[in-house]
């Protein structure tokens, strides 16, 4: 298995852990990933990364597709492994109805559509086999809709590039289906190495419909998980509730929350109303409060050594290829080195 880091995206200031990085790039990690909301954007904190490491490898985790053509974002992430001597993977996802349309002022449309046909846009751009030309449901290329010049003209990129690795994050059966299909990883947000079995019929038939033999050995699952080091179990289990909550109770509407609707997914459907309830009512407290240590532990690798050992083959047997570890912690990050040879590596 490999190891990354997510960083994430800012808060009301705009700093980099780059100490923290690099410990992380000497201890063999193989990537760092990035995230964007509607603060600070997920590529710009790569290429200063790009500038001060020489190895570790530099993702978007994610960029909004409804923030950035294809064409622009096919551009931008080029650009960043060509600068980066090719260490750059496009992590993409369709974000929700209240960021597209409030904060990037589109309409959030057909988003199946749209991810569908964004990939392929980028694989025409990446290829450069010919002038590029898509007539979809939510991309033309050219465009000839409503205040066209008629003057668009098929291009090619000027930049040679490489077809860089595509991860989707996606949640539900058909998207899921349509990651297998087309991309290179998977970005899985609230991952259970338990519930596995959820999804696995769906990415098979995905690798089915792309018709070229893909299977599980082309697949890389970049699953996220927090890793304390710690014997109270019980303490470090209610660091993660905040966020929890902020995501399961607030991050979306009431009748369109996915994060909602994967801890449903889960079995926690008493949980996640009560937690939405609380939480749209303006008490955060109690909403964290409410979400079960049980669904925090299923996501994460907490405790002592040997606990956090025993358990991690839950997610090297559900398949988990990439492990993006949540934890500042230095013996968290050096134990999960530890465990799965990555200091090895990266010192032969």
């Amino acid at each position: 298995m490999k190891l990354a880091i997510n960083i994430g995206y800012s808060g009301a200031q705009m700093t980099l852990p780059l100490d923290h990085i690099l410990e992380c790039e000497r201890l063999g990690y193989d990537s760092v990933w990035t995230a964007e909301a509607y603060g600070s954007d997920a590529v710009t904190p790569l290429a200063y990364i790009a500038a001060k490491t020489t190895r570790i490898k530099l993702g978007t985790a994610i960029m909004q597709i409804p923030g950035r053509t294809p064409a622009m974002c096919a551009m931008t992430m080029s650009t960043l492994d060509a600068l980066s001597g090719g260490r750059a993977l496009c992590g993409l996802g369709l974000s929700g109805p209240q960021v597209v349309e409030g904060w990037h002022g589109v309409p959030y449309g057909k988003p199946a559509a749209r991810m569908r046909e964004y990939v392929q846009i980028l694989r025409k751009i990446w290829a450069r086999d010919e002038p590029v030309t898509l007539q979809g449901k939510e991309y033309q290329l050219p465009y000839f809709g409503p205040g066209a010049t008629g003057l668009g003209k098929p291009l090619k990129s000027i930049l040679h590039g490489r077809q860089l690795p595509v991860y989707l994050a996606t949640m539900g059966p058909m998207n899921i289906r349509t990651t297998a299909e087309l991309a290179d990883g998977w970005l899985p947000i609230w991952y259970s190495p338990q519930r596995m079995h959820l999804f696995r019929d769906d990415i098979e038939a995905g690798f089915a419909r792309a018709g070229n033999g893909k299977s599980w050995k082309d697949w890389d699952i970049a699953a996220g998980c927090s890793v304390i080091v710690t014997d109270d179990v019980k303490g470090a289990l209610a660091t993660m509730k905040p966020q929890l909550a902020l995501y399961l109770g607030g991050m979306g509407a009431r009748e369109k929350n996915f994060h909602n609707e994967m801890a449903r997914k889960y079995g926690y459907t008493e949980a996640a109303e009560k937690i939405q309830d609380l939480y749209l009512a303006g008490r955060k407290k109690e909403a964290e409060d409410a979400v079960p240590d049980e669904l925090c532990d299923e996501m994460s690798l907490v405790g002592p050594v040997e606990r956090i050992k025993e358990r991690y083959r839950l997610w090297e047997d559900a398949g988990v290829t990439t492990m993006i570890i949540g934890s500042r912690q230095p013996q968290a990050l050096e134990l999960m080195a530890e465990i799965t040879g990555a200091n090895r590596l990266a010192s032969s």
